[in-house]
């Protein structure tokens, strides 16, 4: 969905208008999906919070099981990022944004949805499988035109070509992890998730204690009051939450 007001749809370039949106969601419930996750977008050019209120109660109305929220990040070579620079469309503020968020995440928790991950929230049985499955570092493989796959540390893709995927089973390597890499990945993916990262599972996983082998890591988040840690896990603060890149470098 991105956003129910047509005007912002079109700023970033999408192709759809909410009521094509309406169409689709209610054709979905109409066919017998019972569980559809609905995504919207905060920190959109010349979007108020009055416009991001009124999304979240339309997404309401319509009872999702899942919902999915977003912070606007430009990309270089787009035609979006060409028209914030030459001022042609206006980002709200940092501040502005970061308000847009804990509003959205507020009127959720009150409405019954649970917040899982900084970036999802679900009603109570509807946490999406395959997400958590990745935060949770398990591995995965996909079958077909370049699907991707996760498996001992690689992350690799089929080919797009049906010949070369039929007959020749071409792959694309994307990333070769060592141990130190997958430990690592493991504590940036963990801390995603709002209950942050499970110290005796990351014991059991990798046969070392992140609270030693990441202390001077730690120790630095923690004085900045950006994560905290109890006897089992290891998890962002509210700054935190607001300051994730800033908790993620550290592993990276």
């Amino acid at each position: 969905m991105q956003s129910t007001c047509d005007v912002l749809l079109s700023n970033i370039g999408r192709i759809h208008n909410f009521k094509q949106f309406l169409e689709t969601y209610n054709l979905a419930r109409k066919i017998g999906f019972k569980n559809i996750n609905v995504d919207l977008m905060i920190g959109l050019p010349n979007q108020t919070i009055s416009d991001v209120e009124e999304s979240i109660k339309q997404i309401l109305d319509l009872r999702p099981e899942h919902i999915s929220v977003y912070s606007l990040i430009l990309e270089e070579g787009t035609k979006l990022k060409d028209m914030v620079d030459s001022e042609e469309l206006t980002l709200p503020s940092e501040e502005l944004e970061r308000q847009m968020y804990w509003k959205v995440k507020n009127i959720l928790e009150i409405c019954g949805y649970e917040h899982y991950e900084i970036s999802n929230f679900a009603k109570k049985g509807y946490r999406s499988k395959h997400n958590t499955a990745c935060w949770d570092q398990k591995e995965y493989i996909g079958l077909g035109l370049g699907s991707h796959s996760y498996l001992n540390g690689v992350r690799y893709s089929n080919s797009e070509e049906m010949e070369e995927y039929l007959y020749s089973n071409k792959r694309t390597i994307h990333e070769e992890q060592d141990y130190e890499t997958k430990m690592k990945e493991y504590m940036l993916l963990g801390l995603r998730k709002i209950e942050g990262v499970n110290i005796q599972e990351f014991k059991n996983k990798f046969m070392q204690n992140p609270i030693y082998l990441y202390m001077i890591e730690l120790n630095k988040l923690f004085e900045d009051k950006l994560i905290e840690i109890d006897t089992e896990y290891i998890k962002l603060t509210k700054k935190g939450i607001d300051l994730a890149n800033l908790v993620w470098e550290e592993f990276v």
